[in-house]
């Protein structure tokens, strides 16, 4: 399931003109004898993704006369470096704003937060967005959103939370947005609310593409059975509510489940009028993979290309990597990633890694490492396998050998469970949480708990 970015959430002059500005007759200069033509110009080439050229353009206005410079060029200018991911442009052209006072305006300050998102800088987006003298709800899911998208789906849910403390309405793009950080945390409870919410609006209660949110919220948090329900009560259904469901299924491993709704997604019978795109196959192909139906996973394939006109992608070339590996296929998945159209990236030779570590195969599992190495994108993890393969075979020259080359920790991992519509987020010995005293306390008790209990397996039923 796709999701807005928060570039795409912002439409710049068509969405923002419909919020009232803040004092436009002090701010806004439209009664100031102003020349439309570098707007135009502006606006033109951000129609055209010409971003450098906007850059060129606005910085021509600056040393001709600020005069020329209204808030509409702000925000043209602002949304260039946005696209462009202009780090330094976008900080000085957020000090411009400051000095041409246009702070006030709303829609301006809105776009600051999505363009430090987009740049990876939530401190300052936070801070942009901490200083807005009057915000509204484009405001907040901007900043939602922008933690979503930068993988903080548990600080988005806590905005979400204030959001509603402070007595603002979510609209279907702020649902959206908390939907999607629902199905990043598990936070299945959080996801049940917003569907309740969305029941007793009427307006929200007829969006389709709220109902696909619940849909993929549900499959991803393991509720597949409510999945099901909320699909089968969707009246008029698109290819992303087939595809949700199919992947949703896929993804537990329930293929049969997920081969059948192609089935009959495809049907000329029941004319579903659907036809699937690329995503729709990637749940598919996800399905054979994890039952290891190798001749159906090559047939779906291959329909895609011939049935459908739809060109495969990397992760279509993974899926087929991931199902030949699965099912044991190792030379035949080696051959298939060298005569792909495209380059493979790391993640498919890292997937034949994985399996040679189950196998066993030495001479596979040094190749593919050796590709790895080659894409400079080789992980600490990388060695860690290939030192257990050296060892299954009792090489423990290499074994010590790869063992060595772990030289930097990876990035801890972390587990997440919601308690009361909470979402807390543990790491291995982790001491953040205000209760990690109470919580290592109950731990240890358990641990002593299970070192005194002895199982006799002749008493145990069957």
């Amino acid at each position: 399931m796709i999701f807005m970015k928060p570039s795409h959430l912002i439409q710049t002059h068509k969405v923002f003109t419909k919020f009232p500005l803040t004092k436009p007759s002090q701010i806004h200069s439209h009664g100031r004898k102003t020349k439309p033509r570098p707007n135009e110009l502006l606006k033109e080439h951000l129609k055209l993704n010409a971003t450098s050229k906007a850059l060129l353009l606005f910085r021509d206005m600056i040393r001709n006369a600020t005069s020329s410079i209204d808030s509409y060029s702000v925000l043209y200018i602002i949304n260039a470096c946005t696209r462009h991911s202009a780090r330094h442009e976008g900080r000085q052209f957020h000090t411009l704003v400051v000095k041409l006072g246009f702070e006030p305006v709303i829609f301006i300050q809105t776009s600051l937060v999505n363009y430090y998102s987009a740049v990876g800088n939530l401190g300052y987006a936070r801070q942009v967005f901490d200083e807005m003298p009057e915000r509204n709800v484009f405001c907040w899911t901007t900043l939602i959103s922008a933690y979503v998208h930068n993988q903080k789906p548990n600080a988005g849910l806590t905005l979400f939370r204030e959001m509603q403390m402070g007595n603002v309405d979510p609209d279907h793009v702020t649902l959206t947005v908390a939907l999607s950080a629902c199905a990043d945390l598990g936070a299945l409870d959080v996801g049940k609310w917003i569907h309740n919410f969305v029941r007793r609006n009427e307006k929200m209660n007829k969006d389709l593409s709220l109902y696909n949110s619940l849909l993929n919220m549900y499959t991803k948090c393991g509720d597949v059975e409510t999945a099901k329900v909320l699909f089968d009560n969707i009246k008029e259904k698109d290819v992303t509510t087939w595809t949700s469901m199919i992947t949703g299924y896929a993804i537990h491993g329930r293929a049969k489940e997920a081969l059948a709704l192609f089935a009959a997604m495809t049907d000329p019978k029941i004319r579903t009028k659907i036809v699937p795109n690329d995503v729709t196959f990637i749940g598919v192909l996800m399905a054979c993979s994890h039952a290891a139906m190798v001749d159906d996973g090559k047939r779906y394939f291959y329909s895609m290309v011939q049935d459908y006109g739809l060109e495969p992608k990397l992760s279509h070339f993974g899926c087929m990597v991931d199902l030949l590996c699965r099912a044991g296929c190792l030379q035949e998945a080696k051959d298939f990633i060298l005569k792909m159209p495209v380059k493979p990236n790391a993640v498919l030779w890292r997937t034949l890694l994985g399996a040679c570590s189950i196998s066993g195969d030495v001479e596979l599992a040094e190749e593919a490492s050796v590709r790895l190495v080659e894409s400079e994108e080789n992980l600490a993890g990388d060695d860690v396998i290939m030192g257990n393969v050296y060892a299954s075979r009792g090489i423990w020259d290499k074994k010590e050998i790869a063992r060595d080359r772990v030289s930097e920790r990876r990035v801890p991992g972390c587990s997440a469970i919601e308690v009361g519509s909470e979402v807390y987020e543990f790491v291995a010995a982790g001491c953040d949480h205000p209760l990690a005293c109470k919580i290592y306390e109950v731990i240890e008790s358990l641990m002593r708990n299970m070192r005194g209990y002895v199982c006799n397996f002749d008493t145990c039923q069957p």
